[in-house]
């Protein structure tokens, strides 16, 4: 008579789950010392507040973009859709909502992390991806875009995702593209992505017709296109006063010279000392704009799509009119695919620019100080953009100039 025994783990079982259990354990502990410290800096979350605030104005059906919300007045900047998407947002508590807010912006950025180690590592090169993606996700948390992020309970990560997971799809996948369509609707500065997915398919188009960069724009520009027109059903009034007057009030959102912003028309109100560049950055943006898409397209030509995502993220933070610093959340899957392009040191100068939190240490606040900077303090306050303008040179040099160079040879 035979006795059954239960399995049991052996002790190579046991090794080979060890680095998975290390890393959940270091992520976990650096996830728990991030929330207490969070918490003991008494963070107000305060655009998640407004994200509330916008839901139950829909709900109570009153002008959504005359609402101002918080004790700062801050009012709804997002296109109506997001609106109806914030409702759910008035259903807990306070308390309860920062909570679940916050694991969910945790639980995004281990999502992000494995995203951008899927885009910028080939799988033979890591033979582990959620052991990376722990690592990354538990020092991640600690740079200043991160932190900002969760500080405010905003939603940088999930529209991050969004699009990240579209580039990451194979080609010919059903929704690759609805990802960036559905963020570009709760936010336009995605849509610059739905741009160089049409620009790199219609040069692909001359030779191949009908390609899968094509068919990425049609679904993003479907699913943008159905959020947007069931927003205009739901919310008539709100959604004209959005696309005839709030969108080109470039001043809603606040002051152009604010430390925080970290664009172009930013850098340029604290250089020239004013809080209108209306002229300056129009015609810099443009020239941004044409230039980074110009370089993200050649990558994507190449095969490097990669660098076409960390090129096209950065020129879309560039040209905005307001990019926070908490938008710069771009900056986990450029600084990994410095590191995997590049090499460990200008992974580490990007790492050191964006857990500095430099840019806080010029004169801010009340009173607009920013307005009266020196040279000194404005290099301080435009390190992300100055970082984003190396990292197209480097791409335009490194991937695109050898592409034309070879097929000219």
């Amino acid at each position: 008579m035979t006795v059954a025994t239960l399995p049991r783990s052996t002790p190579r079982n046991l090794s080979g789950r060890r680095p998975l259990l290390l890393a959940a354990a270091v992520c976990l502990l650096s996830f728990a010392t991030f929330w207490a410290a969070q918490r003991a800096a008494g963070v107000s979350m305060i655009d998640l507040m407004v994200y509330r605030a916008e839901g139950r104005t829909v709900l109570d059906g009153r002008d959504l973009y005359a609402m101002r919300a918080t004790s700062v007045q801050l009012p709804a900047t997002y296109p109506p859709f997001a609106a109806l998407l914030f409702t759910p947002l008035t259903l807990p508590g306070v308390p309860w909502l920062r909570t679940l807010a916050t694991a969910g912006n945790l639980l995004l950025l281990v999502a992000f992390a494995r995203l951008s180690l899927r885009l910028t590592l080939p799988p033979h090169r890591l033979p582990r991806p959620l052991v990376t993606a722990l690592w990354v996700a538990a020092v991640a948390v600690w740079c200043e875009p991160v932190w900002t992020t969760l500080r405010y309970g905003q939603i940088n990560l999930l529209l991050a995702v969004a699009v990240v997971w579209d580039l990451t799809r194979r080609d010919g996948h059903r929704w690759a593209g609805a990802g960036t369509g559905l963020a570009a609707a709760i936010k336009l500065t995605p849509a610059l992505f739905a741009v160089l997915f049409l620009l790199v398919g219609l040069v692909r188009a001359r030779e191949e017709g009908w390609n899968p960069w094509l068919r990425r724009t049609a679904t993003a520009s479907v699913v943008f296109c159905a959020a947007t027109l069931a927003a205009a059903a739901a919310l008539p009034r709100d959604s004209l006063r959005f696309w005839s007057v709030a969108l080109f009030e470039t001043d809603r959102v606040g002051s152009a010279e604010n430390t925080a912003n970290q664009s172009l028309r930013g850098v340029l109100a604290r250089l020239l000392h004013t809080g209108q560049p209306a002229l300056w950055w129009t015609a810099t943006a443009a020239a941004v704009a044409v230039l980074g898409l110009a370089v993200a397209v050649a990558a994507a030509l190449r095969g490097e799509r990669a660098a076409a995502m960390a090129v096209c993220a950065a020129t879309a933070l560039l040209i905005s009119p307001v990019s926070w610093s908490h938008h710069w959340v771009w900056c986990v899957p450029i600084t990994l695919f410095l590191g995997a392009r590049a090499g460990a040191r200008w992974a580490l100068a990007a790492a050191l620019v964006f857990c500095s939190y430099a840019l806080w240490w010029v004169p801010h606040g009340t009173g607009r100080p920013e307005l009266a900077q020196g040279a000194a303090e404005m290099a301080l306050s435009a390190l992300y953009p100055l970082t984003a303008a190396a990292l197209i040179g480097y791409v335009a040099v490194s991937v695109v100039r050898p592409w034309r160079t070879s097929r000219t040879a």
